[in-house]
């Protein structure tokens, strides 16, 4: 999953972006309201962690402008402005989840996954396919019973396409799923992983195929059979 921290607290920061990737999420991050506003205009993403005491523009006024052009967007800020009613501000604003500072980072990594289940799975802890289950927040993969050993970037696949198994999935949106802003991954890297990904795969009912022209699509294997 990819996830964008706005937060102006170097020390912080470095903590939660550190935490984040550690869980094999791409983590980009900003120090400003600005500089957030404009990320979430640009990017795709699939959290936002925000700190509401933001420079230049004011946390409470990115979650607002972010609401107003209809993101659906799972929020959790994270601040050290306390009280019950600024916590139901915020929630009224449309964040998702509030977390007052100084937080244990394994909370945070908790109300993160929680999020992300939510979003990719409709509030079910496992997304299946074939004879493949999954755990996207919390990075597991199993054939039937048996656990399913992925690197970080193989994962990452995985999930980008299994957020989207219905529709084509693009080279430059699997890119950005995988990459932060510090990261690059080349068109060689990314068809190494998916070769990896797809020789793994073998066995699990799920196939990821070729729509040439356009991307990739996760299916069913017997659909694909001969094309593999």
């Amino acid at each position: 999953m990819r996830i964008l921290v706005a937060e102006d607290d170097s020390s912080i920061s470095a903590g939660i972006c550190a935490s984040l990737r550690q869980g094999g999420h791409a983590v980009d991050h900003v120090a400003d309201g600005q500089r957030a506003d404009h990320a979430l205009r640009d990017h795709t993403y699939d959290l936002l962690v925000l700190d509401l005491g933001l420079p230049l523009l004011d946390g409470s006024d990115v979650l607002t402008r972010l609401r107003r052009r209809g993101t659906e967007l799972p929020v959790i800020v994270v601040t050290a402005r306390e009280g019950l009613r600024e916590r139901v501000r915020v929630l009224d604003l449309g964040a998702d989840d509030y977390l007052v500072k100084p937080f244990a980072l394994a909370e945070l990594d908790a109300r993160v996954r929680a999020q992300l289940r939510r979003r990719t799975s409709n509030g079910t802890p496992e997304w299946t396919m074939g004879k493949l289950r999954l755990d996207l927040p919390g990075h597991r993969a199993w054939v039937e019973e048996s656990p399913l050993e992925l690197t970080a970037r193989e994962f990452g696949l995985l999930e980008a396409l299994a957020a989207r198994p219905d529709r084509v999935t693009s080279r430059a949106q699997l890119i950005e799923a995988l990459c932060n802003w510090d990261q690059d991954l080349t068109d060689n890297g990314l068809d190494i992983a998916l070769h990896r990904l797809r020789r793994k795969l073998k066995g699990s009912g799920t196939s990821v195929r070729t729509v040439r022209g356009l991307g990739y699509l996760l299916e069913e294997a017997e659909a694909t059979a001969a094309e593999h």
